[in-house]
């Protein structure tokens, strides 16, 4: 169920390394490659850097909170793929979901 939604990094270059990162981050959080979704998201900086030109990646995880330990090895895995693609930093930030609020199909997941 992790969905991670990714700057600075151009989609052919992250397809590269989608399938090795998903199962990584699958044993590390105990589930299927099939929980994960990875997309790209076109941004242009306009401010703090050339226009176009990006300097770092940065990458939003939106998930099931896990703790500290999973999310730290989830954040090292995330750089150490996205770091393969020659992106000099890396920025993650995760946003915990919570159960109550997550529906699939207009169904809550937790009731």
């Amino acid at each position: 169920m992790p969905h991670l939604l990714f700057r600075g990094v151009p989609a052919d270059k992250l397809h590269a390394v989608s399938l090795p990162l998903a199962t990584e981050l699958a044993a590390i959080c105990e589930c299927g490659t099939d929980n994960f979704t990875m997309a790209c998201l076109h941004a242009t900086n306009v401010f703090g850097s050339e226009a176009g030109d990006p300097d770092f990646a940065f990458i939003e995880v939106g998930w099931f909170e896990r703790g500290q330990q999973v999310r730290n090895r989830f954040a090292q895995a995330v750089t150490a793929h996205v770091a393969e693609l020659g992106i000099p930093e890396i920025e993650i930030v995760f946003h915990a979901y919570r159960e109550d609020s997550y529906y699939i199909n207009g169904e809550p997941v937790a009731e």
